[in-house]
């Protein structure tokens, strides 16, 4: 896998805020309608579409529009992704710290 440290900025600005890692979190039990994600926190529908597009911006959400409705779920290769690049600074520190 290549290092795209853009794509590991997106990654990491999507989930800068305390609302998109509650969403992120709650869409790790599967997909779900804005509804229902709505639900949870006090802001408005505009509020949350500003927040699902930069979730959907950064590759570690997708949507998909059924009816009127829109469903979110998590998008593994972005997740994969983001893991990557911690997995890799991990190992890094793990030989450093074993040299020193």
């Amino acid at each position: 896998m290549n290092k795209n440290y853009g794509e590991y900025a997106m990654l990491m600005k999507a989930l800068s805020d305390e609302t998109r890692v509650k969403i992120f979190d709650m869409l790790s039990e599967g997909e779900l309608c804005a509804c229902k994600i709505l639900e949870e926190f006090n802001i408005t529908q505009p509020t949350l579409s500003y927040h699902m597009k930069i979730l959907c911006d950064s590759g570690l959400v997708g949507g998909r529009r059924d009816g009127i409705w829109m469903k979110y779920s998590i998008h593994k290769e972005g997740l994969d992704s983001l893991k990557y690049l911690f997995d890799n600074i991990g190992s890094k520190i793990d030989v450093c710290n074993e040299c020193c």
